[in-house]
């Protein structure tokens, strides 16, 4: 797992940095990715200006991670359900079973039966893909993509976009917008309720993205932390608590992979079906 890939990777120079110059090293996106001590350097382009804004379009290893991970759930459905099967077995159990618990468990609870069906796909999607790339930052030569803001902060405006729309469609325009005001409610009172609903529509998204952020990134650093006291402290007798230690939070963060991915698809469907039934 991961700590198998630390003591693969200490280089002479690592020994030199301090314990947080190491942590950052190895949890930040760059252009290199490490692979049995070699660095392999990514592509690197030249931003362009878009609007004022500077874009860049370099490869990096949390990009090359999500892409990946999605060749991998691309590879795995594909070759699990080429051929049509009434009852599958296998690996296609396990991944029909986990659609359906989105489905039964997830969408259509907090959607409604016509609009849970229609939306699964979308819920699955995020939920494979966040579990994918969770799991892949514990194996060893994988970085953890979803430890990148920029990342979880793409998901979740996914999320916030998918939610004003079908909020939209659902209601109208002028019906949804006027749904965030509670009906009944003194006139002065609307100017103070106006900004904060208008506030909490950024601040869903926001807390989806840095929930599943901070979660990630911090199991890893706990990790690097533990093992990083045998460099820092520079004695071995410390080698027993750290790698204890770190192989339980190891442990742990397979868990938390589950859980986060849970999460983040369960709030997502919470909030596109609270956009679509305000009365509720």
């Amino acid at each position: 797992m991961m700590m198998f890939a630390f003591l693969t990777e200490v280089t002479e120079t690592e020994k030199e940095e301090g314990l947080g110059d190491f942590i950052i090293h190895h949890i930040q996106n760059s252009n290199e990715w490490n692979v049995f001590g070699y660095h392999l350097h990514l592509p690197q382009f030249k931003p362009i200006h878009v609007l004022g804004m500077e874009i860049d379009l370099s490869i990096t290893n949390h990009v090359l991670m999500m892409w990946i991970a999605s060749l991998i759930l691309i590879s795995l459905f594909y070759f699990l359900f080429r051929k049509r099967k009434l009852v599958p077995t296998g690996m296609a159990n396990v991944l029909e079973s986990m659609v359906l618990f989105v489905r039964d468990e997830i969408a259509i609870p907090n959607m409604g039966a016509k609009a849970g069906k229609k939306f699964t796909p979308l819920l699955a999607t995020m939920f494979f893909f966040i579990l994918t790339c969770n799991l892949m930052g514990l194996i060893p030569l994988f970085t953890t993509a979803t430890g990148n803001i920029s990342v979880t902060a793409s998901l979740a405006i996914i999320t916030f976009l998918v939610t004003q729309i079908q909020g939209m469609v659902e209601n109208g325009v002028v019906g949804y917008w006027k749904s965030l005001v509670p009906s009944g409610i003194p006139w002065p009172l609307i100017f103070i309720m106006v900004p904060i609903e208008i506030f909490g529509l950024f601040t869903k998204p926001f807390a989806l993205a840095m929930r599943l952020f901070a979660n990630m990134i911090a199991g890893h650093t706990v990790i690097f932390a533990l093992l990083g006291l045998i460099i820092a402290l520079g004695s071995v007798l410390v080698s027993p608590f750290a790698v204890g230690f770190a192989v339980f939070i190891n442990l742990l963060e397979i868990l938390v992979a589950f859980i986060q991915a849970y999460i983040f698809t369960m709030l997502s469907s919470l909030f596109i079906g609270m956009a679509m039934h305000p009365e509720h």
